[in-house]
């Protein structure tokens, strides 16, 4: 399909330059790449009509064009899970929010575990995904922490990246084992980190909401212990080591600490956690709390969401990632299953809570979206230039919406931001030129 994009802003950085104003640009796509970027806006393909649908011309005025995003870590249940979401149903959520691609994590069933589970993930996302779909490789077979898998194996059959991610390593030799495996193969290790004799089943961070409704609490040490081992590994064997979804300030200290000293060492941290604390979590009618505030690591106390933030504005962090994990969420909460969608309402509630207050500029926003979470896996992506691949994302960042229960394209509407008003919806993703999401 031969696409124009007329009268789009962007910034000059995105652009590959150095600027943070708004500059309008026009751009002419043609087989999956980027042929043409014109400061004026360009004529209409020669005989576009609506008898030609190969051909389109987006008049993108008002709306500013971005690389497309990069989420680091979505579930997307298959196979095996095809109830909760499915291969098709999460990259449709994922190009409504502007996401052109994902890395999905190996808790499936079967575990991605094995080269063909890898292979088919691979092959399913070419023939029903809508948006480039990297699968993971599990660390240890069936996610038992007990023996390691073949990473090479893994890495051939599509994997960009190592994780038991759903589970913590618990055995420490092994976790150890898979940093030394892995820097052999130039991939990363990504480690959900969690010390189960400390979360011991606990269902929400353990504080003062804890103790005042009588849940279960996870201490934060559960994830700081881990993730200081997980630094000091990496300083020992040079090993890539990935901090999923940080939530603590401890954690975000001892990852400071590491960075400082040299230590191959980077850290996504998702949405909720920057926004959300445990204070936060929605008393309803009955009393009780609303399993939709569940996730692993759990929403954590104001002294670490506030650490997050600033761990964000000061640069520690490498990217963002949701954490998409679709599920049912009819139970009380301490029985329900930890996990919040978030593909969707990503980019509008950096940009509403960070960006349009001032707190993170434009640029830095979209890189840790796009550019820098893919650099985590060497994919390289987050730059708007000729010959490019045309993976887009155009945002109306000036009208307000509000998040509803329909606006989810997921299968699920697990989301603690349900009737939040946002700016930053996505009008049109493109994904190797191809029109994946246009906004009715």
């Amino acid at each position: 399909m031969k696409i124009i994009i007329n009268n789009a802003l962007t910034t000059s950085h995105l652009l590959g330059g150095n600027g943070h104003d708004l500059v309008s640009i026009s751009l002419a796509i043609e087989k999956g790449k980027i042929v043409q970027i014109s400061e004026c806006p360009l004529p209409a393909p020669q005989g576009t009509s609506t008898e030609k649908p190969s051909e389109k011309v987006i008049d993108a005025t008002g709306l500013f064009l971005s690389p497309g995003l990069l989420d680091p870590q979505v579930h997307f249940r298959e196979p095996g899970m095809e109830y909760k979401e499915d291969i098709a149903s999460g990259s449709r959520a994922a190009v409504k929010g502007g996401f052109t691609s994902v890395v999905s994590m190996p808790n499936t069933t079967p575990t991605a575990d094995n080269e063909d589970t890898i292979a088919f993930m691979v092959e399913k996302a070419s023939t029903t995904g809508l948006c480039k779909v990297y699968p993971t490789g599990a660390l240890s077979k069936g996610l038992e922490g007990k023996e390691i898998t073949d990473f090479e194996t893994l890495q051939a059959a599509g994997a960009v990246a190592i994780t038991d991610d759903g589970k913590g390593v618990q055995n420490n030799s092994l976790f150890k084992q898979a940093l030394i495996n892995a820097k052999a193969l130039g991939i990363p290790v990504l480690d959900h980190s969690e010390d189960e004799r400390l979360s011991n089943g606990g269902a929400i961070h353990e504080g003062d909401v804890s103790r005042k409704h009588n849940v279960k609490g996870i201490k934060a040490s559960s994830e700081s212990v881990h993730v200081k081992r997980g630094c000091d590994y990496s300083a020992e064997t040079g090993g890539h080591y990935h901090v999923l979804h940080v939530s603590t300030a401890d954690s975000i200290e001892a990852i400071r600490q590491a960075k400082a000293k040299g230590a191959n060492v980077t850290v996504e941290v998702s949405p909720h956690h920057l926004l959300l604390c445990d204070e936060d979590i929605l008393v309803k009618a009955d009393g009780t709390l609303d399993a939709n505030w569940k996730m692993n690591p759990p929403l954590r106390s104001k002294h670490d969401m506030l650490a997050c933030r600033e761990a964000l504005t000061e640069g520690i962090i490498d990217a963002i990632a949701t954490d998409h994990a679709p599920h049912e969420k009819a139970l009380p909460i301490e029985k329900a299953p930890f996990g919040i969608i978030g593909l969707e309402t990503a980019f509008a509630l950096i940009y509403t809570h960070f960006v349009k207050t001032g707190k993170l500029n434009l640029n830095t926003a979209i890189d840790l979206m796009s550019k820098q979470a893919g650099a985590i896996f060497n994919i390289k992506c987050g730059r708007i230039k000729e010959g490019a691949n045309a993976d887009l994302a155009l945002f109306d960042l000036n009208t307000p919406f509000t998040v509803t229960p329909s606006f989810f394209a997921s299968k699920s509407q697990n989301s603690p931001f349900i009737n939040k008003t946002l700016y930053g919806e996505t009008y049109y993703t493109l994904v190797n030129g191809e029109i994946k999401y246009a906004r009715p």
